[in-house]
């Protein structure tokens, strides 16, 4: 799902900024290792994404389907958590706050319920990689960071890719306004919920940030279930725990990968998602993307490739000062 970083996950992914203490890389070998991780995180994600959409055809709630995510992922983050006798770093330092954050990653996740209903895996993902952009603008608003010329072209250049692929006028492109919409709510949810994590992960660890979410999806989700239960065939059991076992093994590959290596490093990588999100639509619904979706697509991984250059430029640069001072 993302980073997360994210979903870019598109739906569940943790702050790419912090996403636990780096350790030093004892070789390119570990180097290697961790971007393999990185790219089996984000392909577990798609797994994810795919398996969801798949129970999305059933009569349950979004918030049923979620409950069960909940449920398995909160299991596996907990028992690998203690396994490495770092439980306590489930445990939220400002719980008020992680409340706040953890319902904006509710909703997130509920309008990915819902847009994978309405629209092709393939086009889910590059309407939500636009993501970076929202949050390079929403991060110059509300944490008052500089956004140069180049950014902005960036920025232009990536939503012009969003409306290249969608093709308003031609009428070519799969899906309807109900997962546009669902989808320009995940990026909104989702950007917002990065941003709110840049503050919060100066006192939280990633873990309890996302450990939190699981908590608030099973609660919630759980309550629905309550309310209002479908039965639930063996197949489709089947296919919710293989989701949420899914979202937690990228979940862990994800935070393997940024203990050796930087986080930069990992979450260029998210854009693998395209790849093997359109070969998996072909696989399952033998979905193809258009022309304009291929188009539109280059214009958002190009831009956003280039805001993560720029950014991971200004880190290294920022790096040389402090080690270097005149």
């Amino acid at each position: 799902m993302q980073p997360t970083a994210p979903r870019i996950p598109p739906s569940f992914i943790p702050p790419l900024a912090s996403a636990g203490r780096l350790e030093p890389v004892s070789s390119r070998a570990t180097h290697i290792e961790a971007i393999g991780l990185a790219i089996a995180a984000f392909t577990f994600w798609v797994l994810t994404d795919s398996t969801m959409k798949l129970v999305g055809h059933s009569r349950l709630s979004p918030l049923e389907i979620l409950a069960f995510m909940g449920v398995v992922f909160c299991a596996a983050l907990a028992a690998w958590t203690f396994s490495r006798g770092e439980g306590r770093a489930l445990l939220p330092k400002k719980p008020w706050r992680q409340l706040v954050r953890s319902c904006l990653d509710l909703a997130n996740n509920v309008c990915v319920v819902i847009a994978l209903r309405h629209v092709p895996l393939t086009l889910f993902y590059i309407l939500v990689f636009t993501s970076p952009m929202v949050i390079t603008i929403l991060a110059g608003w509300f944490l008052k960071e500089r956004i140069d010329l180049p950014q902005a072209v960036a920025i232009i250049v990536g939503f012009a890719g969003v409306v290249i692929a969608l093709d308003p006028w031609g009428g070519t492109t799969p899906g309807d306004w109900i997962g546009y919409l669902a989808c320009m709510i995940c990026v909104a949810c989702f950007s917002v919920n990065m941003v709110w994590s840049r503050v919060l992960t100066q006192t939280e660890t990633p873990v309890s940030l996302a450990f939190f979410s699981g908590i608030m999806m099973t609660a919630v989700g759980g309550i629905a279930m309550i309310i209002h239960a479908e039965p639930i065939s063996g197949r489709l059991l089947a296919e919710l725990i293989a989701m949420g076992i899914f979202c937690a093994t990228g979940t862990l590959c994800f935070y393997t990968a940024v203990k050796h290596t930087s986080a930069s490093n990992v979450s260029q990588y998210h854009y693998t998602q395209l790849l093997t999100g359109a070969v998996v639509s072909y696989l399952v619904w033998r979905e193809l993307p258009t022309a304009w979706m291929v188009l539109g697509s280059v214009f958002i991984v190009g831009s956003g490739l280039y805001i993560a250059w720029l950014a991971a430029r200004a880190g290294t640069d920022e790096d040389e000062v402090y080690e270097h001072p005149v």
